[in-house]
């Protein structure tokens, strides 16, 4: 495959798609944790980049190798995001409850474990992207994968940036919203995954 202008366009497109999730959980992260280091901030974004470019590829994989497995896997996809950014999201509410500290910089923050979960729940859908780009060869399915995570690094930097700004405001109770935006972006993936809301 010959990687025109289109190929780039299209999948450039395809990562805003995929990114907006990670977008909102970016943007309760920076809510929850104003005080985040700027290295922190680029691990959180390389963190939902890989994910969101590790995905699509799995996907492709599964597409050219176990497609009959693969399909009956996609029907509990919503499920496995709604329990994670769910679990996720209930505990920063009940920390961001909890908490008597006005000062949001002597909260611990996200852990690397809670980072981990968040990039799966967040880009897990993505995996049905391996039909997508199923007519793609190896080389061609890597660069779209490349070029999706680029675009997703960069809008989840941007909403940490907005996150932490308005955390900043909010003092003691960004954790709490953080915390709702998580829960209701799980509850969004499981009711359009599952077909009972259509956009």
């Amino acid at each position: 495959m010959t990687f025109g202008f289109g190929f780039f366009v299209q999948n450039a497109l395809l990562g805003v798609g995929l990114a907006m999730d990670a977008f909102s959980v970016s943007v309760a992260n920076g809510l929850n944790e104003p005080c985040m280091k700027k290295r922190k901030m680029l691990g959180v974004a390389g963190m939902f980049a890989f994910f969101q470019a590790l995905m699509p590829m799995l996907g492709w994989i599964c597409v050219h190798t176990i497609v009959q497995y693969f399909q009956a896997f996609e029907k509990i996809i919503p499920w496995i995001a709604l329990i994670l950014l769910g679990f996720i999201g209930g505990k920063m509410i009940y920390e961001g409850f909890g908490s008597e500290e006005d000062d949001q910089c002597s909260k611990p923050g996200l852990g690397f474990g809670a980072l981990v979960v968040q990039g799966i729940a967040t880009s897990i859908d993505a995996l049905s992207v391996g039909f997508t780009i199923a007519g793609y060869d190896v080389i061609s399915a890597l660069v779209a994968a490349l070029v999706i995570a680029v675009i997703t690094f960069i809008i989840c930097m941007g909403g940490i940036y907005i996150g932490k700004s308005a955390g900043s405001k909010l003092s003691g109770k960004a954790g709490i919203f953080g915390g709702i935006i998580l829960v209701a972006i799980g509850v969004e993936i499981f009711l359009t995954g599952t077909g009972i809301i259509k956009f």
